[in-house]
């Protein structure tokens, strides 16, 4: 479609609007700029789908008033809406079971080593960095207790946080259809997840537990202002920057490597590497990488 085309005309009725060349690079680079996110060609297609009922909503006639009211001072919160709209929240419980299996094998083995010999205290803090609705930090806070259980002297903390408010109150819910249990092992699920009766039947709900662990707020990874205060002895940002381009995703990287201590890890996606990061680091196993930095940055604002 030719910039300044018929976008800017009254449009009628419930199908998606038109969005002209000019409209969509403006809107690349507002998203980018906000949050990381590179919408590429091919993706003109998912924002007109996914922005335009949000448009039609606020009786606007176009893309093009919709930018110049996302961007009109006072209007921050309709620009988090933007970004709800805009999230991809794919993900299920334990992903990439290998890197969990990392965890039992190889890293709480250690925890429990060294802080048997007086080098690490029992207090561990988890990252879930884009944790979606909530399917990963329920993982892990049900991975985390069944090695170290409330009783054991273990103090487990896992902060779960995302770009998106609708993901971020559902993960808080921590509630989903029961069909979601055919990821989590048996002895998981019967310790920490309850089935939904009555009214809730066919759900099923996270227990006291998991719950007790876990913290939950609303991070934008484009803004290292506002990360949490590490360190963290793991971070686990996985299928997250794989939107974000290249520049955005180099300085995330480079940041999340100097939230961890020396001993830390940084877990990745399947499709993901640390290419671009200026931060020294090395492979321990794939896509799990350790700090080389001896000196950890807690930085950022509170959570």
């Amino acid at each position: 479609m030719r910039a300044g085309s018929s976008s800017e005309a009254v449009v009628s009725g419930v199908g998606p609007l038109p969005l002209s060349e000019r409209e969509f690079s403006l809107f690349q680079r507002l998203v980018e700029r906000e949050a990381g996110i590179h919408l590429g060609p091919s993706k003109q297609a998912l924002l007109v789908g996914r922005l335009s009922r949000r448009v039609r909503a606020l009786g606007l006639t176009s893309f093009g008033a919709y930018y110049r009211f996302v961007c009109m001072r006072g209007n921050e919160e309709e620009r988090v809406r933007m970004l709800d709209c805009l999230c991809t929240n794919e993900t299920h419980f334990f992903r990439e079971p290998g890197q969990f299996e990392f965890l039992r094998q190889r890293v709480f083995p250690e925890w429990t080593r060294r802080a048997a010999q007086g080098l690490m205290a029992r207090r561990v803090r988890v990252w879930s960095a884009g944790c979606s609705t909530g399917e990963e930090p329920y993982s892990l806070a049900m991975t985390l207790l069944s090695h170290f259980p409330p009783g054991s002297g273990w103090e487990l903390e896992v902060l779960a946080t995302d770009l998106s408010t609708w993901a971020l109150e559902r993960a808080r819910q921590g509630l989903w259809p029961v069909e979601r249990a055919a990821g989590i092992p048996r002895p998981l699920l019967r310790t920490f997840m309850l089935k939904g009766v009555r009214g809730q039947e066919g759900w099923m709900k996270a227990g006291p537990e998991p719950r007790a662990v876990l913290r939950f707020a609303r991070v934008n990874l484009n803004d290292e202002c506002g990360w949490p205060e590490g360190p963290f002895e793991l971070v686990f940002c996985r299928n997250v920057l794989i939107y974000f381009g290249a520049q955005a995703r180099a300085r995330v990287l480079s940041a999340l490597l100097r939230r961890l201590p020396p001993t830390g890890y940084l877990f990745l996606g399947h499709a993901e590497s640390l290419t671009g990061s200026a931060e020294p680091a090395r492979c321990v196993a794939p896509n799990i990488y350790c700090a080389k930095s001896p000196q950890p940055v807690s930085g950022g604002g509170p959570a």
